[in-house]
């Protein structure tokens, strides 16, 4: 009986020390007053350092947030290191395990479910940044402040009108149309779970038959959500069209689609209680949920900033937008069961994800 016993201490250690909050009672958040300024003046004196893990599937997709936030506050040094949100919360729970400091001061993933869970072990600071309260109050743990939403993302319908002849590409039913065969390229379902509920939204409403004709329709499975937009732009490509990725290429056309529900969540993040730079998580955090960031985005996560014209084609206020709903997603992701069964059910149709780590393959 000891191995079990052994084997529940590894994996949950920090219940186990004793800093399990709902037991703790330490949950009591620091709520900032500071400035910008005076939090860039403290993260100097800390260091000038501070280590943010980002989910993503290309390296090079945070390089703009890394410079934005460097040129804004000079003498700071943002490590980004971008890896796929599964792969960053597994690392993060072999760390925590071990106990002691952790590598990230600052965790944002799409793999939503973990922050409750991480929030109870006691490993993510209780605090709440300028901007807190105008937080949706399903995009954020609004006792503690231990973990909050700072934008969103959301899949749209792109196309390369060069390889389509101008084919209008703009509903789910569009992917059917026999010119597009051959020329359809996705994410496999069963290896991104925004990209599954994408499939789940869709076929709660088009069921299996939709599913089977686009099977008919010979699409090209690949790893992450960056590449299909990558192969759709490349005239190196037959495939031309796609509905699992942001699109942000020149050469597509991009759409949301208006009959059928699409996907929308809060990108989440998180402070380190063990964080090595807490003042420069704390400023940089800050600094994402701030007006000057949060005005630039096509949905503002904070309800009490109004974003700048931009020409984004839906209402600038996601909630009024009938045909997503991003506080959805969390409890979506924390029904883990549910979410297993839909994998494995598209894995019998399309097989297990195949090739390289989508940072690694090049594409």
């Amino acid at each position: 009986m000891r191995a079990p016993f052994a084997l529940t201490s590894i994996l949950f250690g920090c219940a186990v020390q004793g800093c399990d909050r709902l037991l703790g009672f330490k949950a009591e958040p620091e709520t900032e007053t500071r400035s910008l300024e005076e939090l860039h003046q403290a993260a100097l004196a800390e260091g000038g350092v501070v280590t943010v893990w980002h989910g993503g599937d290309e390296k090079t997709q945070q390089d703009a947030t890394k410079a934005a936030f460097e040129a804004r506050f000079p003498g700071m040094t943002l490590n980004m290191t971008v890896d796929v949100s599964k792969y960053h919360d597994s690392r993060l729970d072999e760390e925590l395990a071990k106990g002691g400091p952790v590598t990230p001061d600052s965790i944002i993933l799409q793999t939503l479910h973990d922050y409750p869970r991480w929030a109870q072990q006691g490993a993510l600071l209780n605090y709440k940044p300028q901007g807190f309260d105008g937080i949706p109050a399903e995009a954020k743990d609004s006792a503690t402040g231990a973990w909050h939403g700072v934008f969103y993302i959301s899949w749209r319908i792109v196309a390369n009108p060069a390889k389509t002849n101008g084919l209008a590409v703009e509903e789910f039913d569009d992917f059917l149309k026999p010119e597009l065969k051959g020329k359809i390229v996705l994410t496999y379902p069963n290896d991104d779970d925004a990209v599954l509920w994408a499939f789940h939204l869709i076929m709660q409403q088009k069921g299996i038959a939709w599913f089977d004709a686009l099977l008919a329709q010979k699409p090209r499975w690949v790893r992450g959500t960056a590449t299909p937009s990558t192969i759709a732009a490349s005239p190196d490509h037959a495939q031309a069209v796609s509905f699992t990725t942001s699109g942000g290429r020149p050469a597509l056309a991009s759409t949301y689609p208006t009959r059928t529900n699409f996907v929308a969540w809060p990108q989440t993040a998180g402070i380190l209680r063990d964080a090595r730079h807490p003042e420069g998580a704390r400023l940089f955090h800050n600094w994402l949920l701030s007006r000057e960031r949060q005005e630039t985005q096509d949905w503002p996560l904070r309800t009490d900033v109004a974003p700048l014209p931009n020409g984004f084609p839906l209402d600038r206020d996601i909630a009024k937008v009938a045909n997503t709903n991003a506080a959805a997603f969390l409890p979506w992701m924390r029904d883990r069961v549910s979410v297993e069964r839909l994998k494995l059910w598209f894995e019998t149709k399309i097989g297990t994800p195949q090739g390289l780590s989508p940072l690694e393959d090049d594409l």
